[in-house]
């Protein structure tokens, strides 16, 4: 009976737990809407950079480095979780890195070039992190057969998390304004309330969301292991197919995500306010297709869903290509 009432969860697996689990993409996404895609990036290439020409390329060079760092890290990271069964414990020490080098962009003035493009590259390193060990959780949680459904509420709740960073970082900047504030003087103060929102609303993963794998003593050195996959890479041939096509389809969605605020700002003359009023209006919707597109990929096949997306993806960018920025 349990099953027919809860079929997208896997046995044992209670609705609090999922929505523990949920949570943290709630908490961790006003992290990556208002720094890397609404607020910081503009104000980095703005204020911080003082609109030099290589303002631009510093802002996406600092993400590339953190995104390697990233690439590099995390099969070591995976399997020393699986090894230890610490994937929560990693997990909250990747929190602790992304809340306290967020926190830390308060001090990155304008002309702290050097100081922000460091704190940029923790922060953003830690928050990958969290992302790669938040998603192994999934597979615990959810039916075999309703993966897309569990992970598109997970999905859904974090575009509401980001509305939620970005309502209250907008209410803020608007009284911070009528104040005749600036961004010098009001980013930085945004910059700790998504840290404090980040840490609060992920209290409910570490409290209620279990950490169901059993240490295996008995397996090999977890880096061992990793090379001898790297090694025997071709014996995988889907899971090479996937990792490249991954590889590709991440970069040019980070491309937009972090670029479309400073297009905005420097070339199509937004403001700040404006910028954050997109950025809603975007999550809105992203919410709406996360949610939806979950029961869509659980009913016609994760590629043919993925095909879908890449399709609308490439659609809109030639669309927005075309648009006149007049």
């Amino acid at each position: 009976m349990a099953r027919s009432r809860r079929p997208a969860l896997a046995a044992a697996v209670t609705l609090r737990e999922v929505w523990a689990w949920s949570m943290y993409d709630f908490a961790n996404s006003g992290y990556t809407t208002v720094v890397i895609t609404a607020v910081f990036n503009a104000y980095f290439v703005a204020a911080v950079a003082g609109k030099a020409p290589w303002a631009t390329f510093a802002w996406t060079a600092a993400l590339s480095v953190s995104y390697l760092a990233v690439l590099l890290s995390a099969p070591l990271v995976g399997a020393w979780a699986d090894a230890h069964a610490a994937k929560k414990r990693l997990l909250l020490g990747a929190t602790f890195g992304c809340v306290l080098f967020t926190a830390a962009l308060y001090f990155a003035a304008p002309g702290a070039v050097a100081l922000a493009i460091v704190l940029v590259v923790l922060s953003n390193f830690f928050f990958s992190t969290g992302e790669n060990l938040i998603a192994a959780f999934l597979p615990e949680l959810a039916d075999s057969q309703a993966m897309g459904r569990v992970s598109g509420w997970g999905w859904a709740f974090g575009y509401l998390g980001g509305l939620a960073s970005l309502g209250i970082s907008l209410a803020y900047i608007t009284w911070a304004q009528g104040q005749g504030h600036g961004g010098a003087q009001f980013v930085p103060v945004v910059m700790l309330i998504t840290a404090a929102l980040f840490a609060l609303c992920a209290a409910p993963t570490f409290l209620f969301l279990r950490e169901r794998a059993k240490p295996q003593p008995k397996m090999d050195n977890p880096w061992a292991r990793v090379l001898h996959t790297i090694r025997h890479a071709r014996q995988f041939r889907d899971l090479r197919r996937f990792l490249v096509c991954i590889l590709f389809y991440q970069a040019g969605i980070m491309a937009v995500i972090a670029l479309a605020a400073i297009y905005a700002q420097e070339a199509m003359q937004f403001t700040t306010r404006q910028t954050l009023v997109l950025v809603l209006v975007v999550n809105v919707t992203a919410a709406a297709g996360a949610f939806g597109f979950g029961y869509l990929q659980d009913a016609i096949g994760h590629v043919r869903a993925m095909a879908l997306v890449l399709a609308g993806w490439i659609a809109m960018i030639l669309l927005a290509y075309t648009a006149d920025d007049a």
